[in-house]
Order: C-alpha cells, then sequence, then structure tokens
C-alpha cells in the first residue's frame, strides 16, 4: 500500500500560490484597464467639448466677419457722403465770398457816392 499524506503536496501549494498571483496580476490589470477606460471617456468629452468651442469660434468669426463687412460698407458710404458734403460747403463759402466780394464794392460805390452829391 502506498501511504499518502493527509495534507496537500508542496507542488499543490506552489500552484495554489501562482494561481493566487495571476489572480492579483488579473485583478491589478483589470483595475488599470477600468482607470484606462474612464481617462479615455474623460478625453473624449473635453475632446467634444473642444470641438464644440471650436465651432461656436467659427460660427462667432463667421458673424464678426458680417459685421465687419457692412461696417466698412457704411464706412465708405459715410466717407463718399462727408466728402460730398464738403465739396457743397467749399462752393458755397466761394459763392458767399464772390456775394460779400461783390457787395463790399457797392457799398464802397454807395459810401462813395454821398460825398461826392456833398461837393
Amino acid at each position: 500500500m502506498i501511504d499518502r499524506p493527509a495534507h496537500h503536496p508542496p507542488q499543490a501549494e506552489a500552484v495554489s500560490a501562482e494561481l493566487e498571483a495571476a489572480t492579483r496580476r488579473l485583478m491589478s490589470a483589470l483595475d488599470a484597464l477600468e482607470s484606462a477606460v474612464e481617462r479615455r471617456r474623460e478625453a473624449d468629452r473635453d475632446e467634444d467639448e473642444l470641438a464644440s468651442r471650436i465651432q461656436a469660434l467659427g460660427a462667432d468669426r463667421s458673424r464678426l466677419a458680417d459685421e465687419l463687412d457692412g461696417s466698412l460698407v457704411k464706412s465708405r458710404r459715410l466717407e463718399r457722403a462727408n466728402r460730398e458734403i464738403a465739396e457743397k460747403l467749399d462752393a458755397a463759402i466761394d459763392t458767399i465770398r464772390s456775394v460779400l466780394e461783390g457787395g463790399e464794392g457797392d457799398e464802397a460805390e454807395e459810401a462813395e457816392a454821398p460825398e461826392a452829391e456833398d461837393e
């Protein structure tokens, strides 16, 4: 008859210890994987938020470009109107000067005329 020890052989204990170590490594790897997945989800959320912000900035840029174009058109129109008004003012000033110069000559003649009558 073969005698068998009542407790587990040393080989079974080694296998059990290896199995326990492998289980710990597996649990550690699963924890690391879970952390990596969560970081990836956060990165995806951040990326989506960034894409949304970029899209909003693009819309703002387009709106501002349209407003700038409108302002440039309005500015050119105002500059043109300003030039036209300046030309009309210059013409009016010239007309007033010529009238005043012509009127001064008439007044000078009238002032001289009464003196001539006295003589």
